[in-house]
């Protein structure tokens, strides 16, 4: 039978997890200071390449848009032009911006990092067994955090950019961005996305744990529907299309949440039938 904790874990006080919590924290605000020092270092490609592509009518998914809106013979998605420009208002607006972008930059090239610490945190009160998979937990969910974060980047973003940079109450009003707005939008769409997408992870601590059962997830399916029709209104722009678009991978990691719930409940009862 596979032993729990070993003698040591066991004889740790409360005053030790809060030591061990305390260089868990220590080390992960290190590992995103560091990523974010190099992408401070890296300004012009952060900035022109990244941060600002999604401006450009060429950007990659705005021209998949209007090869699509072509096939469909239309012109309805072909987006020729994104009216506004981005500015400072103030001072140490651009320093702040270079800043705060450096930091978030950081904060997700360091996250796997920072699931290898929350996973060694957690790690004393696992089962051996369980211990085993930490390097798929470390994997999986930071293969999910980048999908979402590129989904967030080529699809949320520029949707939100091109409805919000074009939406205008009358001719007389200019679209003049403050850099901080924009850099605001951009981390928002792309930070929500990434966390919505550990969604299956969640809910298999969750399951694992006996808090949510599949049946719950079934039973309450419509009201999740809802609710991430509500986010998806929350994160993008506020036109049907775009929401829709992002809805459907939200409601797609909620059947696949269900799934990972049905196959830790099937595993609870077999462990239950065997003792």
């Amino acid at each position: 039978m596979a032993k729990k904790k070993t003698k040591e874990e066991k004889e740790m006080s409360f005053l030790d997890h809060l030591e061990v919590l305390r260089w868990t924290l220590v080390r992960s605000t290190l590992a995103v200071l560091v990523m974010s020092s190099i992408a401070f270092l890296m300004k012009s490609f952060i900035f022109d390449v990244i941060i600002f592509l999604p401006k450009d009518p060429q950007f990659i998914t705005y021209r998949f848009l209007c090869n699509l809106s072509e096939k469909l013979g239309t012109n309805g998605l072909c987006i020729e032009e994104i009216p506004f420009i981005v500015q400072s208002r103030t001072m140490a607006g651009q320093f702040s911006a270079h800043i705060w972008t450096s930091i978030t930059v950081g904060f997700i090239a360091a996250f796997p990092f920072i699931l290898w610490e929350i996973w060694k945190f957690i790690k004393p009160a696992l089962y051996v067994k369980e211990r085993k998979h930490a390097r798929s937990f470390i994997i999986i969910s930071s293969l999910l955090f980048f999908l979402g974060v590129l989904f967030g980047y080529f699809l949320i973003t520029p949707l939100s950019i091109n409805f919000l940079g074009s939406y205008r109450v009358s001719m007389q009003v200019e679209n003049n961005t403050d850099i901080s707005s924009y850099i605001g939008l951009l981390r928002a769409s792309v930070l929500a996305a990434g966390l919505i997408f550990e969604m299956p992870v969640i809910i298999y601590f969750l399951a694992k744990m006996g808090i949510v059962t599949p049946e719950f997830l079934r039973k309450y399916r419509k009201y999740a529907i809802v609710v991430l029709l509500l986010l998806a209104a929350i994160i993008t722009p506020p036109d049907v299309v775009s929401q829709f678009i992002v809805a459907i991978p939200m409601a797609i990691l909620y059947e696949v949440s269900i799934i990972i719930a049905s196959v830790m409940a099937r595993k609870a009862r077999k462990r239950a039938a065997k003792v």
